[in-house]
């Protein structure tokens, strides 16, 4: 834990880190047992892998996602597979975390439909979708559509997440698969965090200023 100042000049702590697993694996159900197993030793979070025909938005059937679904995460192509990967979890008082990028805004939509069938405020959930659209054609190769297209989904989901979902991070930046990709740091560096990235100008054309995109953003970076 850290510690930081309050507004009378107090120290307080701040809470502890969260702790969660990136998983998911074969089926909604097997991974809604592995997170409330996790859940139950104490786990204070959840982190959703998500399988690449879910990543690159094919249903399970499609021919090209043959010998694919379920091998690097879990797969969910629409809403029953999001009510099961979450039953019995009360995602009001979940954070959770989702590495998904060029299929992002439709998890975000499946994840919010199954809080409001809880019952639950959707301006209380918590967590992240990573979001990072830039990335995928720079390393990954996980990109759906063109660039344009691509970053107005992006910019659109956090003007959405600011505006409804305040305490959601909806991009999450993430330079560890640019240094697989093979970049020296400082080039990693500046095609990270340059003063206007393609996000955060775009944010501003939508009536978010840049400020308010990169406070909503969370790093992901290698340490080395």
């Amino acid at each position: 834990m850290t510690e930081r100042q309050t507004s009378d000049g107090r120290r307080e702590k701040d809470r502890p880190w969260l702790m969660r697993t990136y998983a998911g694996h074969s089926t909604a159900e097997a991974s809604n047992e592995l997170y409330r197993r996790n859940l139950a030793k104490g786990q204070t979070g959840l982190s959703v892998a998500f399988d690449l025909p879910t990543q690159t938005g094919y249903d399970p059937d499609h021919i090209l996602a043959r010998g694919e679904v379920g091998r690097v995460g879990v797969p969910v192509s629409h809403l029953g597979d999001m009510r099961r990967l979450f039953q019995d979890i009360p995602l009001e008082q979940m954070n959770t975390s989702m590495t998904i990028n060029a299929t992002a805004m439709w998890l975000l939509a499946l994840y919010q439909v199954v809080a409001e069938e809880q019952g639950a405020d959707i301006t209380k959930l918590q967590g992240t979708t990573q979001n990072d659209i830039v990335k995928e054609y720079l390393s990954r190769g996980t990109h759906v559509f063109p660039p344009g297209p691509s970053l107005r989904l992006t910019t659109d989901m956090i003007c959405y997440t600011v505006n409804h979902i305040p305490k959601w991070n909806p991009i999450n930046i993430c330079s560890y698969h640019l240094q697989e990709a093979g970049p020296h740091r400082s080039r990693r560096s500046r095609t990270r965090c340059p003063p206007r990235s393609p996000c955060s100008t775009r944010s501003s054309r939508r009536g978010r200023s840049p400020r308010t995109a990169r406070a909503m953003s969370s790093p992901v970076s290698p340490s080395s």
